[in-house]
């Protein structure tokens, strides 16, 4: 068994005077513990004195994990772990090792992987096939050309069709019987002429088609089995693989990957499962007898293309790839109670600015759910049903984010809703945000000169207004995160206008012309939106604390006393039209930030 001394590290400077935790970080909702935050210092500056670590990061950033730990002989000291696989260069960082190393046990993985490569071989011999591209093109002609001659003589059909209404109704009072049934008749044959000639050019190119589409189903065929066959080969091995990654946890029970995500939504494990630096620390702890304290994770260097990720900011475990097997390697371990099972909005009143027959309108508080939640009811939604128990409508029409505050209509009828759903449908309901961004502008434009980002935001920002245009979709292995998807993405767009500089920091107006989860948050934050976070914001700011969820994040207040920050982020206005009366309404709730 390797020596726990090659990976404990001992703190640079005495720690005497500062408090051990209680009990464990609750990895999923956190505030990272003081002595979490000093070993994550002191990992940084290792990292900064590595040149080819800092030429690395510049590139591409990666997630890193301390996990503060007390040895047999009762010192305390912390762990290092980075998430995923990396050739890290040469260093005096002592690393953990990964839960499993594939170099190390390479004979299985070799060998279906041989098999896989010789597939992809073949299948990529099938694809350069001349003739494959060749009969895909002459299919797609002969396609087009069907199209386009059915068309035609549709539209022939048509107008023959008119021009012999238009002969029976002269030929009726024109010609006596005899010769009314002949001209009847002889529009008849023309009639189904017509349609014959329809049926012989369908038959036609069906035939010309199938004899094309018969020598490229062949072609076809052979690729698709290899596919399938790959697919096949390369699930078996990823399971393979994931059973591999045995994960223990303190009473020494073993669990392999396909166990533990047997019962999740998505039992087969998301690629690189296994591999974040959480599990990593645990799994060295439990097996070298350490006692795990507190953990915290940060982000170094470039933020992902499409991920919202701040340099040297804590970030709390992902959901799809480490709830399984955190919640495996913590039992029986006393843990900080889950902050997402307490009630945001309990001692908070829901104030009602308007309402009528038809309609509510309310002014939500911030930290306060729109609808019923996985484990709490207290919202909005419940709020007015308890007071309108005779509504007929479903109330929601739409929502705002739990920590956005501001106004939100609901409907009390069935026909207030499909009116004011309609209205968000076609997008003439107009809304108006008013957001405080959390970092000072000249700073922010500094920051960007330095780490060379692309884009002049600087030029960007003397523009006073603009339109942010990025699609967004959500991040499967990190819910309820929201991705920057160009592939797969639903069409967001925001417009923006300055309002004034408050304390060296941005306020601004915020138009949706859509309403995507999280829209204004991930446009505010992208570096290919305004780049500079939306203040208070705990999952996609800079001054987040590993999703501290409902507030919690902490400030102070003008005496100086410890308060949660809010998100500065408030749905100030709201325009539509009456679902009954049609009349235009405006509510504006002013919200001084």
């Amino acid at each position: 068994m390797m020596n726990q001394q090659i990976c404990f590290t001992s703190f640079s400077d005495s720690i005497k005077s500062y408090t051990l935790p209680e009990r464990f970080t609750f990895p999923f909702c956190y505030e990272p513990h003081p002595l979490c935050l000093l070993a994550s210092k002191e990992l940084q500056q290792q990292l900064e004195s590595h040149q080819q670590f800092q030429h690395e990061f510049e590139q591409t950033g990666k997630m890193f994990g301390v996990l503060l730990v007390e040895n047999e002989q009762g010192e305390i000291g912390y762990l290092a772990a980075f998430s995923g696989k990396w050739l890290a260069p040469e260093s005096t960082i002592k690393f953990v090792p990964s839960v499993f190393d594939l170099d190390d046990q390479t004979d299985f993985f070799h060998k279906e992987n041989l098999i896989i490569n010789r597939l992809n071989d073949q299948l990529e011999k099938l694809l350069i096939n001349p003739q494959l591209a060749k009969y895909q093109l002459t299919l797609t002609s002969m396609l087009d050309q069907q199209n386009e001659q059915l068309e035609q003589h549709r539209s022939q059909m048509s107008l023959n069709r008119k021009i012999r209404k238009t002969k029976r109704s002269q030929v009726s009072s024109d010609f006596v019987d005899d010769e009314l049934a002949q001209q009847l008749k002889q529009l008849a044959k023309e009639s189904v002429h017509d349609k014959n000639q329809l049926r012989d050019l369908k038959q036609y190119w069906h035939d010309k088609i199938t004899t094309v589409q018969q020598k490229l189903t062949v072609l076809t065929d052979e690729i698709n089995a290899i596919k399938n066959k790959r697919k096949r080969l390369s699930t078996r091995l990823q399971k393979k693989l994931f059973k591999q990654y045995r994960l223990v946890n303190s009473a020494g029970v073993e669990k392999d990957l396909m166990e533990l995500f047997q019962h999740a939504p998505y039992p087969m494990p998301p690629a690189g499962t296994g591999d974040c630096a959480a599990p990593k620390l645990l799994q060295y702890a439990f097996l070298q007898k350490l006692k795990p304290l507190a953990i915290a994770e940060f982000w170094w260097g470039c933020a992902p293309k499409s991920e919202i990720r701040q340099h040297k900011n804590f970030y709390a475990a992902c959901s799809g790839k480490c709830q399984p097997i955190l919640t495996h390697m913590l039992d029986g371990i006393a843990m900080d109670d889950n902050p997402l099972l307490v009630n945001p909005a309990a001692g908070k009143a829901l104030e009602i600015i308007y309402q009528d027959d038809d309609i509510v309108v309310v002014n939500k508080p911030n930290e306060f759910l729109s609808v019923p939640g996985k484990n709490i009811e207290d919202s909005v939604y419940l709020r007015i049903k308890q007071q309108f128990p005779q509504a007929t409508g479903t109330l929601i029409v739409h929502r705002l984010d739990m920590s956005t505050s501001g106004v939100m209509v609901l409907a009390l009828t069935k026909r207030a809703q499909k009116n004011i759903q309609q209205q968000f449908v076609n997008r003439t309901i107009k809304k108006r945000y008013v957001a405080l961004l959390e970092r000072e502008v000249e700073r922010e434009v500094e920051r960007e000169v330095e780490r060379k980002v692309e884009g002049d935001i600087e030029k960007t920002l003397m523009k006073n207004q603009g339109e942010i245009n990025l699609p967004l979709r959500g991040d499967l292995e990190d819910r309820p995160r929201q991705l920057v998807c160009f592939e797969h993405g639903k069409q967001a767009r925001t417009q923006w206008q300055i309002i004034s500089v408050v304390d060296g920091k941005l306020k601004l107006y915020l138009y949706p012309e859509t309403g995507r989860t999280h829209q204004l948050r991930v446009h505010c934050a992208h570096p290919q939106g305004l780049n500079i976070p939306i203040l208070g914001d705990d999952l996609y700011g800079s001054n987040n604390y590993g999703n501290t969820h409902y507030g919690r994040n902490k400030g102070n207040d003008s005496d100086g006393n410890e308060k949660p920050q809010r998100l500065h982020l408030h749905a100030q206005m709201l325009t539509l039209s009456h679902p009954v009366s049609k009349e235009v309404m405006t509510f504006q709730v002013d919200e001084d930030f």
